[in-house]
């Protein structure tokens, strides 16, 4: 299902989790558990692998990792705001010790001039770091494409934040 070299990025990426005694957690809306999933594929996960959230409508952001109402109806589902609530909701909802969080609009249905098709929202929680934060407009390129490229991207953010000296 996953690319192979997608596969090698996220084994290695599980290698300096492990190595560094980190557990992760993902928080994912558009993604629909694809972080997880690619995750999950490499064998050994478990040690490092805490919990994957699936939280695809605003309801279940709201109950499942203490996302507030009033920050989804002023900013909306996918938002800056949103994403570090759900990152943040994640590392107080797991054992993990960094969470990464999406949120987008993966089409072909959903843009507004204001949030196109393409545009995607991540955060990454540390405990102890500030939350990073990242909006991508990755453009109209298909579903697929749009959820491929925001795992990619997803991983990234955990790596900065494996790399991150506290």
């Amino acid at each position: 299902m996953f690319s192979p070299n997608l596969i090698a990025g996220a084994a290695a990426l599980l290698d300096r989790f492990r190595a560094a005694g980190l557990k992760i957690a993902t928080a994912e809306s558009c993604t629909g558990g694809l972080v997880a999933g690619l995750l999950t594929e490499i064998p050994g996960s478990s040690a490092v692998v805490d919990r994957g959230f699936v939280v695809y409508s605003n309801e279940a952001k709201e109950h499942m990792l203490g996302v507030p109402a009033e920050t989804i109806r002023t900013h909306g589902a996918v938002s800056e705001a949103t994403a570090r609530a759900m990152a943040e909701g994640a590392l107080e909802a797991s054992r993990a010790d960094v969470a990464v969080s999406v949120t987008g609009v993966a089409g072909p249905d959903g843009g507004t001039p204001a949030k196109p098709v393409g545009l995607v929202h991540f955060a990454c929680a540390r405990r102890g770091a500030p939350t990073v934060a990242r909006e991508v407009r990755f453009g109209d390129i298909g579903r697929s494409n749009v959820r491929l490229a925001s795992v990619r991207l997803a991983l990234e953010l955990l790596e900065a934040a494996a790399a991150v000296r506290l």
